[in-house]
């Protein structure tokens, strides 16, 4: 999948997820569920929406998985383990098959740290719908929380060094298997916090070729 900002906004409600996730039964598009830790460092795809739930600049405290390159069960127990991260996410990240974590896990340079930042998506079993993306930045002998968007179907991406946060749009009357479009935020990391630099979004119906909308208030 691929969609402001406030310093502490509230994580959604169970229903809230559950209504997102019934609503995107079926997308086959969205099969983002292979992890992505072997890109060599650079994230999914070398590089991505932020909704009205992402936080910038989170404060949780340094988890207990050491820095380095975390595989996927480490990447899930970064995130049960993470106070930022909501009660609803936490309790529906449950293996899918055996002991296989609905996760991606991609590595790469966002904050300018002396290592990669953990980019780690959650997404639902069958139909890989992101319920939740975070950024983790390494901390002393650890990972800190420095960015959450919790606000389903939400997936995060690096692009070119920024972070690159989409969410699929759906209007009224418009089927399951067809979104009208897509908002995407891309955030460049800014004296110790992600700030937004450029949003557009993509309608799925124009012209192909077409130039992106610049999201309402933005330039």
């Amino acid at each position: 999948m691929r969609g402001g900002l406030t310093q502490a906004g509230p994580t959604p409600a169970r229903g809230a997820i559950q209504a997102a996730i019934t609503a995107m039964t079926g997308l086959a598009a969205l099969g983002l569920f292979v992890s992505a830790c072997g890109t060599g460092g650079t994230g999914a795809r070398d590089e991505g929406p932020a909704h009205a739930d992402a936080v910038v600049g989170a404060t949780a405290s340094s988890s207990t998985v050491p820095p380095g390159d975390p595989n996927r069960a480490e990447a899930v127990r970064l995130v049960k383990d993470d106070p930022q991260v909501s009660a609803e996410v936490k309790s529906d990240l449950k293996p899918c098959v055996g002991d296989e974590y609905p996760v991606d896990v991609s590595y790469g340079r966002l904050t300018g740290g002396s290592g990669d930042d953990l980019i780690v998506n959650v997404l639902t079993c069958g139909d890989a719908v992101g319920v939740g993306s975070y950024v983790y930045r390494e901390d002393g002998d650890g990972y800190a929380n420095v960015f959450k968007a919790e606000e389903p179907p939400v997936y995060a991406e690096i692009d070119r060094g920024d972070l690159v946060v989409t969410k699929q749009v759906y209007e009224k009357g418009d089927p399951v298997s067809s979104p009208s479009g897509e908002n995407v935020v891309t955030y460049r990391w800014v004296a110790g916090r992600f700030l937004k630099e450029f949003s557009w979004h993509n309608d799925y119906s124009s012209v192909v070729g077409g130039d992106p909308t610049p999201l309402p208030g933005t330039s």
